[in-house]
């Protein structure tokens, strides 16, 4: 492996973990017990992946960069067994990196595809025990709002809907390698079980949100025109003169349950 510095690339969106006691913090919030199945999302130069390896024993790595490996291998060598998944985290099968067992997801996702990360994630969501992610604090922020936050929206909706979302704690650029030019924070998710999940088609919650939040200015009347009607929203507990970012998520749940309900009859 060479001695020289890894070569930063923006196409990856990188910025590289650094700060000591962000890692400390991190660790203590995510509390690694031996034996447990951790997958991390974008290990980079490894400044918790090593720390976490020491922890748990074993540790799956998904990394697109085929320049890191090498580097990662060199710096786990003797301190447990890591695995690296060499490939863009979008298209690998978590339920089958799984193995069978509960998985912890960790990562420092890059900014530029943190949303579609987390969908992905979501699609295994039966799969995984809790997700630890670092994300910027903007989109940290949208994940957790609350029904008439001004961030609240499409993203705050499908997320709490499938998982409970705690904002951890911000994590400031020069924590970074290099540094961003935005503030970052850590996000805990904790999948809810089978029998705690209230809609039931997720196809059909995701496209009355979706539709909801298209025009934020105008009432649920005229964004959700064609979706569903004053009488399928007034069902649901929803004021049809009201605007989503009013609406909390149970009553998006309560909206798709009942559109589903239409539709089928």
């Amino acid at each position: 492996m060479s001695d020289q510095p890894h070569i930063l690339k923006k196409r990856f969106g990188q910025h590289f973990l650094h700060e000591r006691g962000v890692i400390e913090r991190l660790l203590r919030a995510i509390d690694p017990q031996p034996g447990e199945r951790f997958i991390e999302i974008g290990p980079g130069e490894g400044a918790l992946t090593i720390p976490l390896l020491a922890r748990v024993g074993t540790l799956t790595a998904i990394e697109l960069d085929r320049d890191l490996p090498a580097r990662l291998n060199a710096a786990a060598a003797g301190v447990g067994a890591l695995e690296i998944v060499e490939a863009d985290a979008l298209t690998v099968d978590l339920t089958a990196l799984a193995r069978g067992q509960p998985i912890r997801l960790v990562g420092n996702l890059p900014y530029n595809i943190s949303t579609p990360l987390l969908f992905h994630a979501l699609e295994h969501a039966h799969a995984v025990r809790d997700m630890h992610f670092m994300l910027q604090k903007e989109v940290v922020d949208r994940m957790a709002a609350d029904e008439g936050s001004k961030v609240y929206g499409r993203l705050s909706v499908m997320l709490q809907a499938r998982c409970r979302v705690e904002y951890l704690f911000k994590v400031p650029p020069g924590a970074f390698r290099p540094p961003p030019k935005v503030d970052s924070a850590i996000v805990r998710l904790v999948p809810l079980a089978a029998t705690e999940i209230a809609y039931g088609d997720h196809a059909v919650l995701e496209r009355v949100v979706r539709h909801a939040f298209s025009q934020r200015r105008k009432t649920l009347h005229n964004a959700l025109s064609g979706v569903a009607d004053d009488d399928t929203m007034r069902r649901a507990g929803i004021d049809p003169k009201a605007r989503a970012e009013a609406v909390p998520v149970a009553g998006f749940v309560a909206l798709a349950n009942e559109v589903a309900k239409s539709a089928v009859q």
